[in-house]
């Protein structure tokens, strides 16, 4: 398996080559921001569900570790309270969007490296007076493990973008459950 991967990487061209190190690329930021971003969001989720089983459990106000405390400053009025709902989950869902585009390019991006694999095999072969399927199937076959990373990439970063979508969303419920809860005891 080591002496394949060598072996491809000494014979590849240098756009392959740029292409397999803009996937690695992708795939490092992916799941850093993945692991960042969950554990952000997970310690915010934490903080809004203590902060609201507090509220409607114990006491009339907030968390002194909820986000919304922070930012409305003890005056709960509809429209505060919905413009730090805003706030809180623009910075939450920051990076996400990113998840996104390689999710969404990183197909692509192999793709043309096959695509230019594929070329780069024809113009080979057509220095040669008889080309049989033994010599064309594992070239074909080289540049389409272009392909295959850049779906690989975007299986991790599309189900990365999924899960913290839902965080987002998790994060928002409580966030919208404290200001109703907030609004009401006004």
């Amino acid at each position: 398996m080591i002496d394949t991967a060598l072996n491809y990487l000494n014979n590849g061209s240098a756009i392959t080559l740029l292409v397999l190190l803009t996937l690695s690329f992708y795939f490092i930021i992916c799941f850093w921001l993945f692991i960042y971003r969950f554990l952000s969001l997970k310690s915010l989720i934490f903080n809004e569900r203590k902060s609201l089983d507090d509220l409607t459990s114990r006491s009339a106000t907030l968390s002194p570790m909820s986000s919304l405390n922070k930012c409305s400053n003890s005056v709960h009025t509809k429209e505060i309270l919905h413009a730090c709902e805003i706030n809180i989950i623009k910075d939450a869902s920051s990076g996400i969007t990113w998840l996104s585009i390689i999710a969404s390019t990183s197909p692509f991006v192999g793709l043309f490296g096959t695509v230019v694999g594929i070329l780069e095999s024809f113009a080979k072969f057509s220095n040669e007076s008889k080309v049989g399927f033994s010599v064309i199937a594992p070239a074909i076959s080289e540049a389409l493990v272009a392909t295959a990373a850049g779906i690989f990439v975007a299986i991790f970063a599309y189900t990365f973008h999924q899960i913290l979508v839902r965080k987002v969303y998790e994060l928002n419920t409580y966030l919208k459950a404290q200001s109703q809860i907030l609004i009401a005891k006004g």
